[in-house]
This record gives C-alpha cells, structure tokens and sequence, in this order.
C-alpha cells in the first residue's frame, strides 16, 4: 500500500502493538478497537467495517468500486498455492467457481447425508466411557473422513491413512495464537531443518503433495466415469474453451478444500457441543425436537428442524470461525459510511464484530439458539460463510455436517462437560476455535424418554 493512503479512523496504538494484538487476542483486539470508532475503523494495513449496509456496498460491488486482490490473501499461499480459487481474481476465479459450484450443491447433500451420520456413529462409538477427551479432536476425526471421502472418495487403504495422518499434523502446527505468527510475519518462515516450525511445515506440505499427485496421476490413468466424488467431477470438468484443470490446479484446489473443509467444521461443531451442554435448556429443547421425529432419523428430515438449525446458527453467530471476509481494494474513490477511501485502499467486512452488534443481537454475549426463530437476518447482518462472490463454496455441506454430526452425538450418546470452566476463543491459523478444545466425559449411550417409560411398564 502506497504511503500517500491515509485511511479513516485510524487506531491510536502503535503498529507493532496491532500487530501483536491481532495474533495473540484477535477477538480482544477487535472488542477494544469497536470501542474506539463502532461501525468503521482503520488499522495499520486497511480499513475494517462492520456495518451490514456498508459490508452489502463493499461485496455487491465487487470487480467495479470493490475488487478481491490475490495480494491480500499471501497468508493462505503457502498452504493452499497459487491457483486455488481463493487465490485467483477476475475472469479466472469466476471460471474455476463454476467448476467447484456442482459438487457442492445442495441437491447433492442427500448423498452426503448419511456418511456423515455413519462416520459419527463409527468414531463415536469407539471413545471409552467416562474418560475425558477433548471433543475437538474428535470432531476433527470425523470431519477429516467426511471431506476425504466427499473430495477423494477414499474410504480405507494407505494413502487415505498417510493423508489422514499428515493433514491431521499439518494443521496442528497453527493450533495456538504463538504457532499461528508464522503465518502473519514472514521473517519467521525460516526452513532451519526438520525441527523447526516451518522446516516441519515445508516437509509435511510435500509429503502431502507427493500423496495428492500421485491420486490424480492415478486418476487420470484409470478415469471412471461413475465415480461421484469432488476429484472426479473436477478433473471431468472443462472451462469455456475446453481445456481441463492442469494437476497444479488440482492440488491446490483439493489442499484448499482438505485444509479449509476439515478444520473449520471441527471447530464450528466444537463450539456447538460446548453451548448445547453448558446451557442446559437448549440441550433440553433441542433433545424434545430430535425425540419428536420418532426412532426412525432421516437425515433430511432432521437437517430441516427448525430448533436445530437455530442452535447452529447461534453457534456460528456467537464465535465465527471466520472472523474477517476476503479483503477487496478500492478501484477508484469510495464513500463509506461518510468517510472518503482512496483508490487502491483494502477494506475488509469483520464478521465478529458484526454478528456482536447490540442493534442487531441484543445481548451478543448469551447465546440464545431463539434470536434466530424470532426474525430473519439479512444475508449482510449474518455470515458466517463470507458473502458475495467470494463465499464459502462449501457452505451448504458444512452446515448439513454440523446439523447430522450435533444430532446424531445428542441422539445416541449421553455427554457432559469435564469441567464449570468457561471455553474462550482463540486464534488456530487464521480462523477462531475453542482455546481448550471442549473438554467432554461420555457416561453412556442415551435412552430416550419414551424407552425408559416403556421400559417401567414392564417391570
């Protein structure tokens, strides 16, 4: 950004204080500086908003006053490369999201539907009794098999293990705000050999694509034209003059959907376990709305429920775990909420500051699953998934994952929190996950209400 910019309403602290700030305690950081200016502020590096009118003008303008910059997305570069579709801009990234957009439509969530179910049930089944673990983890487990499986259609054998194993030990290199600086400053991705943070990162990154290539070289040589999985359909895929996506475009289409499919959904699931359980009513509400639909849960039937979907929403709502939409830079001279942006300017939509709004969710800090049955958010008051043409791709099978796996845990098993403890955000990489990772004992299989009346009728 060229020095002569000036942005409005600039942050009194010093850079490198920001700059620590963000890393270390970004919701704090963000708290303390809606404090100082409530709808727009500017740190060192750009303008940050948090008014949905002025976020609509931001994303339904992109490419004329608004354009998303692959220069303000480097932090990502070094996981997911540079021809992912969040890296692209313009024409291009028009093109690879038509490509990706079919796999991910909601008319092909019924054949997702009842993995999902089937792998909770299997790594659920599995945990030992009355022993504490941390549900994160878990979730992560799951979550990890659903996107292998839905990307790859790969269900066992070695390389489903060894991808299963690296990704896992990928993603905890970034699993605290220390670990996640990295990322931010640049002088530290220094490869000092295996042991260090990022020589271990360069060397799980090429293990990872050495198993990525040799999918696809496999792929292509016995091409199937039955198979349903995401790979399949990408590679069968052409762009308007009909050429397909290379194997360089492949890779970092599939490291973005492992990496950003997987971790995210953990978390989200995560923090909906913590809140279902630590306010006791919605556990209740939520258990008498699952119950009503009888013994037999078509996933469907319970991806529609009302209370659920409310709860979840919530959850999203209470800690995003996207934190910030894509940047997009000014074009040409901007008004934005009465102040004047300069052509070349960055300007980010932050999405937990938006979903804390007292106008828009009074009492931002309960959660409260009922704010979303009482009226209808604007697709600019909530977004967890980002928004314009920039928004997650996967929204649709990331809900239909949080609802089925929350479900079907609160179904089947019987859980509590390990401890009274409150569970706080922190960063992991550059999104926002339960700092303790839900800490939760299983103490048994749950009988439903109905089936304990049943059984005392036979006593």
């Amino acid at each position: 950004m060229k020095d002569k910019i000036k942005l409005p309403n600039p942050l009194k602290i010093p850079t490198l204080q920001q700059s620590i700030e963000w890393i270390i305690n970004p919701t704090g950081f963000m708290e303390k500086a809606v404090l100082e200016y409530p709808d727009l502020f500017s740190t060192s590096t750009l303008v940050s908003v948090n008014h949905p009118q002025a976020i609509q003008k931001i994303l339904t303008n992109d490419r004329k006053m608004f354009v998303a910059s692959s220069k303000t997305s480097t932090i990502l570069q070094p996981l997911i490369g540079d021809y992912s579709v969040i890296m692209v801009e313009g024409d291009r990234h028009k093109q690879q999201r038509q490509l990706l957009m079919p796999p991910f439509h909601k008319e092909r969530m019924p054949a997702y539907s009842q993995l999902i179910c089937n792998l909770t049930e299997k790594v659920f089944s599995q945990l030992p009794q009355n022993k504490p673990f941390q549900a994160r983890n878990v979730l992560q487990e799951i979550s990890l098999q659903v996107i292998l499986e839905v990307v790859f259609g790969l269900c066992e054998g070695e390389r489903y293990e060894k991808l299963k194993r690296l990704l896992t030990l990928i993603t905890e290199i970034f699993k605290s705000p220390l670990s996640s600086s990295i990322l931010f400053l640049p002088f530290l991705q220094q490869d000092l050999g295996s042991w260090s943070p990022w020589g271990k990162f360069l060397r799980q990154r090429q293990q990872i694509d050495e198993l990525l290539y040799a999918e696809i070289a496999e792929r292509r040589q016995q091409y199937d034209p039955e198979r349903i999985d995401i790979l399949s359909l990408l590679m069968a895929a052409k762009d308007e003059q009909g050429e397909p996506m290379s194997d360089r475009e492949l890779r970092d289409e599939l490291m973005t959907m492992l990496i950003a499919g997987h971790e995210t959904t953990a978390s989200a699931m995560a923090w909906g376990l913590y809140w279902i359980h630590h306010v006791p009513q919605v556990r209740e509400k939520l258990l008498q709305e699952l119950d009503s639909l009888g013994e037999s849960l078509n996933p469907m039937t319970v991806a529609r429920l009302p209370y659920l979907t409310a709860v979840c929403n919530e959850t999203l709502r209470i800690y995003p775990v996207a934190m910030l939409t894509f940047a997009r830079v000014t074009q040409e001279r901007v008004e934005l909420l009465g102040h004047q942006l300069e052509p070349g300017t960055p300007v980010v939509g932050c999405i937990y500051l938006l979903h804390h709004r007292e106008d828009l969710y009074p009492q931002p800090k309960q959660f409260k699953p009922e704010r979303f049955l009482e009226r209808q958010f604007s697709p600019y008051e909530f977004m967890p998934f980002g928004g314009g043409v920039r928004r997650c791709v996967g929204d649709a099978l990331a809900q239909l994952e949080m609802k089925l796996v929350i479900a079907t845990i609160l179904s089947r098993y019987q859980l509590t929190l390990f401890d009274n403890q409150p569970e706080k955000p922190h960063r992991r990489g550059v999104t926002l996950a339960p700092a303790k990772g839900v800490k939760m004992v299983m103490t048994g299989e749950r009988v439903r209400q109905e089936e304990r009346l049943r059984e005392l009728s036979q006593l």
